[in-house]
């Protein structure tokens, strides 16, 4: 590809995570039987979560997706649905995804990144139904990104980030759903989109390697926090996703409609 002095610009290659280890105990509860969300359809494979997300908008050179809870279906689902992907689609088991937290499947799949030829990471929450335009703008941002949602915030079910008057990056999170709380000045506040850019790979392994491995056990919003907390204005773009659900249950599912 030829930039606009003439010289050619360098491919960057690109890679997407999406994590779909979780139990979807809420998800299960709303359909009356375990399930696995990802894979949940009301018509066909083409309506799965999973299949919308690797089929976003955006050419990835790899896809990770970190499986746990119902692990065998997935395999079985790929090697029957995803074969387009061939080699560049990889499966990761996560067996912890009893016992640990969201942290340890993004763990899991940034350790495999380590050896990999690429340069930008895109992590994508599995549970997650977001536009393609939106999608896009992530995907072609050369400078790394944080997401948001236009949902209003509530303590109970949202990741919220605030930007001190540094434009300094604070995600809040309250693991008992009662409330949130910030406890200096800030210039907004945001509901999480749960989809984040990585662009430097250096900076992601560093930062990898600087997180202990029981805080692995927790939340993925450990690494972020870390990732984005060292950056400051004008080193990350924030995406607002023109439409965004959050799965939870199947009633949530179902606000997608014909879209996608």
């Amino acid at each position: 590809m030829l930039r606009g002095d003439g010289r050619v610009k360098e491919k960057r290659r690109k890679v997407l995570i999406v994590t779909v280890a979780g139990m979807s105990s809420r998800f299960s509860k709303s359909l009356g039987y375990p399930c696995l969300k990802c894979l949940y359809s009301e018509g066909g494979i083409e309506k799965t979560l999973l299949y919308r997300m690797l089929h976003q908008e955006g050419k990835f050179d790899y896809y990770l997706v970190v499986g746990g809870f119902k692990f065998e279906e997935l395999q079985a689902a790929v090697r029957e649905y995803f074969g387009e992907f061939g080699e560049r689609l990889h499966l990761i088991d996560n067996k912890h995804y009893q016992d640990y937290g969201s942290g340890y499947s993004l763990y899991l799949a940034l350790k495999e990144i380590e050896h990999m030829d690429v340069d930008e990471v895109v992590f994508a929450e599995g549970d997650l139904y977001v536009d393609r335009e939106s999608f896009k703008e992530i995907v072609d941002c050369p400078k790394d990104v944080v997401t948001c949602c236009r949902e209003a915030i509530w303590a109970d079910k949202a990741v919220a980030f605030y930007l001190d008057e540094h434009y300094g990056i604070h995600y809040l999170y309250d693991t008992a759903h009662h409330a949130l709380e910030v406890h200096q000045p800030f210039l907004g506040i945001f509901n999480s989109g749960q989809i984040w850019k990585f662009t430097g790979k250096e900076r992601v392994c560093r930062t990898m390697k600087s997180i202990s491995e029981n805080r692995w056990q927790g939340t993925n919003l450990v690494f972020i926090q870390e990732y984005f907390g060292l950056l400051g204005r004008g080193e990350y773009e924030v995406v607002t996703f023109r439409k965004w659900l959050n799965c939870n249950t199947c009633f949530d599912y179902r606000k997608i409609g014909d879209d996608g």
